[in-house]
Formats: structure tokens, C-alpha cells, sequence
């Protein structure tokens, strides 16, 4: 079993920035692929960005490309992301996720969420 437990969240005005942080606990061995979604109120979940074992390779949403970064140390298993520029249309609850592979999204484990809400 992996625990993963969010936070960073908060308010934040248009153009802000926030950083969310996850931490990783349990049988975290074989997971080691992070990743974060969000999801809207009223819309479906959706992919924000990933990131492989050591930080081999990173993926992002075309909506948030130059804007969010995603970092982890993985000595100390956990994830970042880093949220510059922030939109209204950012505002979602935000999860952090835990898969084994990083060619594959599917995700195993996931956060409770952190809420993140940006004003205009």
C-alpha cells in the first residue's frame, strides 16, 4: 500500500504562484512514476503533469506548459509542482498519483487532494 497526502493549496489572484508538495509513504518501491491531476468543478479529471523515477523524463499538459514544473526527490519520496502564472481556469482540487511505469498513465495510488483556487 502507498500513502500520498497533498498539500500546498490555498487562494491565490490571477498571476500568482503556489507550490503544492506530495508525500509518498508505504510500499513505494515498485511506484516510480509521479504524477498530478486536477479536477474542476462540474468537469472530469484531468492530467497536469508527470514525472520518472530520478527525473529521467517529464510530461506536461499543454495547458500548463512554460507555467507548472514538477519536481521530486526521490530520497526523500516526494513531488513537487510548481505553479507560476496561475489562471481562474486553474482552479481545481489537485492530486497527486503514484504508477509504475512512465510510458504507461495508469495510476495506482492517489492523494485526497488540495484545493487550489485563483481569483480574477
Amino acid at each position: 500500500q502507498v500513502q500520498l497526502v497533498e498539500s500546498g493549496g490555498g487562494l491565490v489572484q490571477a498571476g500568482g504562484s503556489l507550490r503544492l508538495s506530495c508525500a509518498a509513504s508505504g510500499r513505494t518501491f515498485d511506484y516510480n512514476t509521479m504524477a498530478w491531476f486536477r479536477q474542476a468543478p462540474g468537469k472530469e479529471r484531468e492530467f497536469v503533469a508527470a514525472i520518472s523515477w530520478r527525473s529521467i523524463n517529464t510530461n506536461y499538459a499543454n495547458s500548463v506548459k512554460g507555467r507548472f514544473t514538477i519536481s521530486r526527490d526521490d530520497a526523500k519520496n516526494t513531488v513537487s509542482l510548481q505553479m507560476n502564472s496561475l489562471k481562474p481556469e486553474d482552479t481545481a482540487v489537485y492530486y497527486c498519483a503514484a504508477g509504475r511505469t512512465f510510458a504507461i498513465a495508469h495510476y495506482d495510488y492517489w492523494g485526497q487532494g488540495t484545493q487550489v483556487t485563483v481569483s480574477s
